[in-house]
């Protein structure tokens, strides 16, 4: 349940939006003028009536306490969730009592909202009934027969990468993308999905520019330490084996111990593909100072269904996922709804981020980065890139190439004007990548992403 009180703020409301045009969109209806019959309540919901092109306005209503994150019901005809009437009531909203003042919800918002909470005491009846019981022998020999294709898909990959050496890196870049499709095929048909993942990735780096042969020798390497791994998992420590498991692709459940504490949601970004959208949301405990990762997804071109706006925090229970140094954690029982905080996660230097991500690799070889917060940096220009200087010494961290050409690198400029700034992002071997930054002094966060 969100604060009595305490609204959200207008950028985290925007942080909700599924895609830029719904953003722009949602913005342009954050003002008083095409809303009536606006309010909210103490329980954290909000409603309106938004005037659209028809002569029957928009009946919109949104629960900003929901323990599973924000829901929203428009009867407009967007596919999006939350649809642009939704983030400009929710704009509104943030603007305080004026705007949005408390009252009792209309008739059509009071339905929507018992229906929720019939729903949800069913879900919660439902869930002790101890229904849909598995046969755990059948699991177990699916368990094995999978094991089995896995292992003869390594084994070929073995071979396809012998036989690439053998012929010469050359021969990679005439042969062209089809061959490393038709290898990834393969390891989809041995029902490696994470295998079939990095040799596509492989695909991509032949005649990619300045430096390729080393980048694939390397990348070549990597795979084949993940297929030895998997053929020799039986004598891997349990943690490292089961780091294996995680990135050959075979399901794992988060069976670690629950880790109770108000969560601080860091950042929140999505990446996509032709099948999927993925979306990264990053956690900071208050008490426990663990940083956890939360994955969700969609189909190609829907967002995915749990947003965590950027600067809130929710008392919550996590439990991580197996695994060396793993920060992949899976939501569990919610004790009340977001709301804002002044939390800040502890900072650290440059060096110290550098070197945590050394660390890191002895655990897991395949991490491509680790969540750091650096703690007075300074962003400043190297040459045609930029890094993040230590304000009190003389180390800097170069932020990664795909970072550089984004509007989150401007901002964070601005925001520093040349002096200190926290910033929190993912530390790789490519460079820092920032996704949110904290002004000096107490500002809120400013996403980057």
């Amino acid at each position: 349940m969100t604060q009595q009180g305490v609204r959200w703020s207008a950028e985290q409301v925007l942080a909700l939006a599924p895609d830029a045009a719904s953003r722009k969109a949602g913005g342009k209806l954050g003002a008083a003028g095409p809303w009536s019959e606006a309010g909210s309540s103490d329980e954290g919901t909000v409603w309106g009536l938004c005037k659209g092109s028809g002569g029957k306005p928009y009946q919109t209503v949104v629960d900003v306490a929901d323990v599973a994150g924000p829901a929203y019901k428009c009867s407009c005809p967007s596919r999006k969730f939350p649809c642009k009437h939704a983030l400009g009531l929710l704009l509104l909203w943030s603007g305080g009592d004026s705007a949005v003042p408390s009252g009792k919800p209309p008739g059509w918002a009071e339905e929507w909202i018992e229906g929720r909470k019939q729903r949800a005491e069913r879900k919660r009846a439902d869930g002790g009934s101890g229904s849909g019981s598995v046969d755990p022998e059948a699991a177990r020999k699916r368990a094995e027969r999978r094991a089995e294709k896995v292992t003869a898909g390594a084994v070929e990959l073995e071979q396809r990468l012998t036989d690439l050496l053998r012929g010469g890196l050359a021969g990679a870049e005439q042969a062209g993308y089809g061959l490393w499709e038709e290898t990834a095929a393969r390891m989809v048909d041995a029902q490696a999905g994470g295998l079939a993942a990095r040799v596509r990735e492989l695909g991509a780096i032949p005649s990619s520019g300045a430096g390729w042969p080393v980048r694939l020798l390397e990348e070549c390497a990597l795979l084949h330490l993940l297929d030895q791994g998997w053929l020799n998992r039986e004598r891997l420590p349990a943690e490292l084996a089961a780091t294996v498991r995680s990135r050959i692709g075979l399901p794992a459940s988060a069976d670690g111990p629950p880790v109770r504490d108000r969560w601080l949601v860091l950042a929140q970004y999505d990446t996509a593909d032709a099948r999927l959208t993925t979306r990264r949301i990053w956690l900071h405990g208050a008490a426990s100072s663990r940083t956890a990762l939360l994955l969700s997804y969609g189909a190609a071109g829907r967002a995915p269904e749990l947003a965590l706006p950027v600067g809130l925090a929710l008392e919550a229970e996590l439990s991580f996922y197996p695994g060396g140094g793993q920060s992949r954690a899976a939501l569990g029982e919610r004790f009340g709804g977001p709301a804002p905080a002044s939390l800040r996660p502890p900072g650290m230097t440059t060096a110290e981020a550098a070197a945590r991500y050394g660390e890191a690799l002895r655990d897991d070889p395949w991490l491509e980065s680790v969540p750091v917060t650096l703690d007075r940096v300074i962003p400043t220009p190297d040459g045609e890139s930029w890094q993040l200087a230590d304000a009190d010494g003389d180390t800097a961290l170069p932020i990664a190439p795909a970072a550089r050409s984004r509007p989150g690198l401007w901002k964070l400029v601005a925001l520093s004007g040349g002096g200190p700034v926290k910033v929190f992002g993912e530390c790789g071997h490519r460079g820092f990548t920032p996704l949110v930054a904290w002004p000096a002094g107490s500002g809120e966060a400013v996403r980057l992403c």
